[in-house]
């Protein structure tokens, strides 16, 4: 429950103004806040009253957010930008990565780190040069032993990002290449240097010499690429590695020498949606927005057992032939039948040729399968691993081609 100090009323009266700019915080904070939210909320305010300051926060509140994974973000934003004096101090000690001599070190949480960014859009503030606080305490920070931009983008969690540097992750997501290893077909083609003789076609090529055998016809294995089948969880508690993950699959789908015959991709929350048309389209940004529009669940519920049924009695047969692998994205968290959900993995686990689970769970340390959900499913993976920033998936690249990586899996099952 947010704790409400004394609220003063603008001096200058310009109360829809201000009401106006908050918006605008929140939308660039990520909060879908267009111009009709910001006239209902100027009139429920007017209709509310403006004395009591518990009333004038949930009335802006129930105008502005409709999803529970927004209400930290704006209640960061709300005490930012109208309760505490010294927001511009919190703002910049949450965008800056070490202050010494003032304050311990603290890592900004995410809604933090957004309503921040949002409110200081358009303010230059060089992090390695001092800041001075009021009383002339200047605040130093040490950027000297602090990794590159880059290096810390691979290993920051993807939660933990702000709007730019999420963009900045996308753009190193659309770089990385998902290469596989073709695979060996029982089928046989004519080769001039193949291992194996083709007796009949080694038979027709003597009948031309009026049955004199001159030389062998030789033929060998064909090679077929197989399928990427990526079943990602759009729930709320996975929604921002979700959005990462389907940029990642567009840059693999879009991707020509990564060798997949094709890349199919499926969202489920409380229902399973097929989204592979829209990684067709070129442009990342639209592509996503189509899909979104089409996952009617997203941020929604999860039921993972019931969207891992309808995917094997509809797409099953479909998608996972010539040896298919699967990489299912969630974080295992699903209140249905644990029964249901082992049937339903391991019969996933019989389709494909190897069956790779992305957790993001798995970036904590001390991660022990306690969900029923993620102990029914574990034992049906070939590999568990993590999925919570751009490292987890420049590994996930190194160990698509060697089924024998079974990442966290034999740690973890032996907990069980």
């Amino acid at each position: 429950m947010a704790k409400f100090n004394a609220l003063d009323i603008p001096e200058d009266g310009k109360l829809a103004s201000n009401i106006t700019w908050f918006a605008r915080a929140l939308r660039s904070a990520g909060l879908p806040v267009g111009s009709g939210r910001i006239i209902d909320a100027i009139r429920a305010v007017e209709a509310a009253g403006f004395t009591h300051k518990q009333d004038f926060y949930h009335t802006l509140q129930a105008c502005f957010v409709s999803r529970q994974e927004h209400r930290t973000v704006f209640a960061q934003i709300f005490r930012l930008y109208w309760r505490d004096p010294r927001y511009l101090e919190h703002m910049i000690a949450a965008l800056t990565p070490a202050i010494r001599g003032v304050q311990e070190e603290r890592k900004a949480k995410p809604a933090e780190k957004r309503a921040a960014e949002a409110l200081l859009e358009g303010v230059n503030h060089e992090v390695d040069q001092p800041v001075t606080d009021k009383d002339g305490t200047e605040i130093e920070i040490d950027a000297s032993r602090t990794m590159s931009g880059e290096e810390r983008l691979r290993s920051l969690d993807f939660e933990q990002m702000s709007n730019a540097e999420m963009a900045e992750a996308k753009r190193m997501l659309a770089k990385l290449s998902l290469s596989v290893r073709p695979l060996k077909s029982r089928r046989t083609e004519l080769a001039s240097n193949g291992r194996m003789v083709d007796w009949r076609a080694t038979q027709r090529s003597a009948m031309r010499y009026g049955g004199e055998l001159r030389d062998f016809e030789t033929k060998s294995r064909r090679i077929r690429w197989p399928n990427l089948v990526a079943i990602c969880d759009i729930s709320g508690s996975m929604s921002h590695y979700s959005r990462a993950m389907l940029h990642f699959l567009h840059a693999v789908s879009s991707h020509k020498g990564a060798g997949w015959s094709k890349v199919h991709a499926f969202t489920f929350g409380t229902r399973l949606t097929n989204i592979t048309r829209h990684l067709a389209t070129r442009d990342v940004d639209a592509a996503l927005a189509a899909a979104g529009a089409e996952a009617q669940d997203w941020e929604g519920g999860t039921r993972i057992g019931a969207c891992l049924h309808d995917f094997n009695r509809d797409w099953s047969r479909r998608v996972l032939g010539q040896g298919a692998v699967v990489l299912l994205i969630t974080d295992g968290l699903d209140r249905d039948n644990a029964d249901q959900l082992a049937r339903e993995a391991e019969r996933l686990h019989l389709s494909a040729r190897q069956v790779i689970w992305l957790n993001p769970l798995l970036r904590w340390d001390g991660f022990a399968p306690k969900a029923k959900g993620i102990a029914a499913m574990l034992p049906h993976v070939d590999s568990f691993r993590a999925g919570h920033n751009v490292a987890s998936l420049e590994g996930l690249a190194r160990a698509i081609g060697r089924p024998e990586d079974a990442g966290e899996k034999q740690r973890l099952m032996a907990m069980l």
